[in-house]
């Protein structure tokens, strides 16, 4: 997990707002619509990033898909302290 948590918040463009997403997922769940206006992104950008972001068990959705929530998985919570470090280097 950690290699793919490099890969996809520093080793790819769209890294800084995929991390912007998982902080706001830190929060708690929201769909892709509040993630574009919470964040100022546009809708597409934003499910193109949480495709990426579900693709590697980043995060999971549930609902019906105009609504569906996106949660993160516990595969990411038991990698926590590695997005937090990468983060951090990030945003440095």
């Amino acid at each position: 997990m950690e290699r793919i948590l490099y890969y996809l918040l520093t080793g790819m463009r769209g890294g800084t707002n995929r991390i912007r997403i998982i902080r706001s997922l830190l929060d708690r769940p929201k769909n892709a619509n509040q993630l574009a206006e919470e964040l100022d992104l546009n809708y597409k950008t934003v499910r193109h990033h949480l495709d990426m972001l579900e693709e590697h068990d980043i995060v999971l959705t549930y609902g019906d898909t105009y609504g569906e929530m996106y949660f993160l998985t516990d595969e990411f919570d038991a990698h926590r302290e590695t997005f937090d470090r990468i983060a951090e280097g990030e945003n440095g």
